[in-house]
């Protein structure tokens, strides 16, 4: 019975964050001693709060519950931004197809709304190619971005980061983002290799130069390379759709959740650290996330989560009237999700 907990505790943390989550039970599994502290370490973090200040949306108000040892858990609703990017550059990056020393970018994007209680929670995933109002965001270097009306989604990251990302999504969507986390291109290719690859089925052929993927219909074991190329493709999709790419990162993560349930990383430290090595070796976190101790208890207040409490949708959408190629929110409907979720 506890086994099976754990399992479904993993399960749930998975399926809500994509992938990332993931590591707040893999982490607080398998760290310990010096491997702790330098897991700890691998994370990268950025300050949103005091780069933002007061002018986000509010904030609820929540009291934590006790866990059964007597430890404070936090259990209000919580929502948290998270991004797939090639923000760290670098050898392994470029060799993925990242970006280069001229900035980065975002490629996925989802909000993780956990309900009160965090027994269920939605996931909704934000086209990249959506049109939106790009607030005036603060720069790293000092100085602020101009506010861009009509601006790709992902441009916000583009231009300034983390602190631009969380700001855009919160202006659209009027809900506060309690927590950012973000992988980039070689730590997710290097988490499918330490999981020893996954098996996707694919009900199309994939033919794309770009995220250099080719494969038939059918079912394929995929390396981490090969992952993140079906992560990533969009050309080798009919009509080189946004949204097709993001059902087929929905698929990959269903494959990547079965991966992992039959992994068997409990009786298997060493691997269990590959993965968790891999993990924090590419993710950055706002700070009130940036430790194994903050992110393992992130994920004991979601071990009462189970899969089938958890959806994913994608923001409601259709064409931008100017530009076929790019899609503006579909209203009322947009508007009536984000405003579930505060």
């Amino acid at each position: 019975m506890a086994a099976r907990a754990e399992r479904n505790g993993r399960t749930a943390v998975l399926r809500t964050a994509g992938l990332v989550l993931a590591a707040a039970l893999l982490l607080g599994l398998g760290a310990a001693g010096w491997a702790y502290w330098h897991l700890s370490g691998n994370i990268d973090s950025v300050d949103i709060d005091g780069a933002l200040g007061d002018d986000r949306p509010a904030r609820p108000l929540t009291a934590p519950s006790a866990s059964p040892s007597g430890a404070p858990l936090p259990s209000g609703a919580l929502n948290l931004l998270v991004l797939g990017s090639d923000s760290r550059g670098g050898e392994e990056n470029q060799g993925l197809g990242g970006g280069d020393s001229e900035g980065a970018r975002s490629d996925t994007a989802m909000v993780v709304h956990l309900d009160a209680g965090r027994t269920s929670a939605t996931v909704v995933s934000i086209p990249r190619d959506t049109l939106v109002t790009r607030p005036s965001c603060p720069l790293p270097s000092g100085g602020t971005t101009r506010e861009a009306e009509g601006a790709m989604f992902n441009t916000a990251y583009a231009l300034g980061g983390p602190v631009c990302a969380v700001k855009t999504v919160e202006s659209m969507t009027g809900v506060r983002m309690d927590h950012y986390l973000e992988i980039d291109f070689s730590g997710f290719a290097g988490l499918v290799d330490a999981l020893g690859g996954v098996t996707v089925t694919t009900d199309v052929d994939i033919d794309d130069d770009k995220s250099h993927l080719h494969l038939d219909a059918g079912t394929h074991h995929l390396d981490g390379t090969q992952a993140l190329g079906l992560a990533r493709t969009r050309y080798g999709l009919a009509g080189g759709s946004d949204l097709a790419r993001i059902g087929l990162q929905q698929k990959l993560v269903k494959a990547l959740l079965t991966q992992i349930s039959d992994a068997g990383l409990l009786t298997d430290p060493a691997r269990l650290y590959r993965v968790a090595d891999a993990v924090t070796g590419s993710l950055t976190t706002d700070t009130g996330l940036d430790s194994l101790g903050e992110l393992t208890n992130l994920g004991r207040s979601l071990q009462g989560l189970s899969a089938d409490a958890v959806r994913t949708v994608t923001m409601p959408v259709v064409p931008a009237p100017w530009d076929t190629n790019r899609v503006v929110a579909r209203e009322p409907d947009a508007r009536n999700l984000w405003e579930s979720l505060r």
